[in-house]
């Protein structure tokens, strides 16, 4: 493999890190949306159970649905973010890995031109 074959994976590499980094912020948002669900449905159902607002069965049972919609999204993406984190390490060390195949040299080491 080339050194420029080696700079275009890199390149492609650090796309993909990026892309999965966007990922991995969107499920973050997404996790705390769930959260958010969850402590909302939970407050509702209270609410609803000790009567303080008057609310009905409907009431209850948008708040249980809620909650477990809450604790399903949670989940998913609480599993999706540690895919993409996984990937993304992968991504890093495959990087990594490249880039120390690439000859460097040390600007130091080149031959100075004097004008």
């Amino acid at each position: 493999m080339t050194e420029d074959d080696l700079t275009d994976e890199i390149s492609d590499i650090e796309d993909r890190i990026a892309a999965l980094a966007e990922i991995a912020e969107r499920c973050r948002k997404f996790i705390l949306a769930s959260k958010i669900a969850i402590g909302g449905g939970a407050a509702l159902l209270l609410i609803t159970i000790l009567g303080l607002l008057g609310t009905g069965l409907t009431a209850a049972l948008g708040s249980i649905a809620l909650v477990l919609g809450g604790i399903v999204s949670l989940g998913s993406n609480i599993s999706t973010l540690q895919q993409t984190e996984s990937a993304i390490g992968a991504a890093e060390a495959r990087r990594s890995a490249l880039i120390g195949r690439i000859d460097l040299r040390v600007v130091a080491d080149t031959p100075m031109k004097l004008v």
